[in-house]
């Protein structure tokens, strides 16, 4: 198996290294091994969990959260349901925030579409003749 320096897994994922350092500092890389001078040595493993870390971090979990997940790791089985339990949270917590953003791309649609037709008809009172009033579709009557 390959093993990986820091600026490996800063150019591999993207990832600075002052961040990769504040997570190991934090104990989210339990398994982390260091060579006989200090240097962190990143396995395949480490590599996966530093994806699942930001995965995380994307969705808005503390790092408070993702330190507990990462000292589940540690229990091997006998945390299996906690670890499944916080990934249903993590994807209900998610889908939620899809759901807000389609909201908010529906009225960027909308409004992109209300511009475009009134740069084509010269004018937006097009909108007013329609009965329209420059309302969103939910806001209509």
């Amino acid at each position: 198996m390959k093993n990986y320096n820091i600026k490996d897994v800063t150019n591999l994922m993207g990832i600075p290294a002052s961040t990769i350092r504040y997570y190991d500092k934090e104990g989210l890389l339990p398994f982390l091994e260091r060579s006989e001078s200090g240097y962190r040595i990143f396995s395949e493993n480490d590599l996966s969990l530093l994806r699942v870390i930001e995965c995380l971090k994307k969705t808005g979990m503390p790092i408070k959260e993702i330190k507990q997940f990462t000292a589940w790791l540690s229990e091997g089985d006998a945390s299996l349901q906690k670890r499944f339990d916080m990934f249903a949270e993590r994807k209900r917590i998610v889908e939620e925030q899809m759901a807000d953003l389609q909201k908010t791309l529906d009225i960027i649609n909308y409004k992109c579409w209300y511009y475009q037709t009134a740069l084509e008809a010269g004018t937006e009172a097009v909108h007013f003749q329609n009965g329209e009033n420059g309302k969103l579709p939910c806001e209509r009557d």
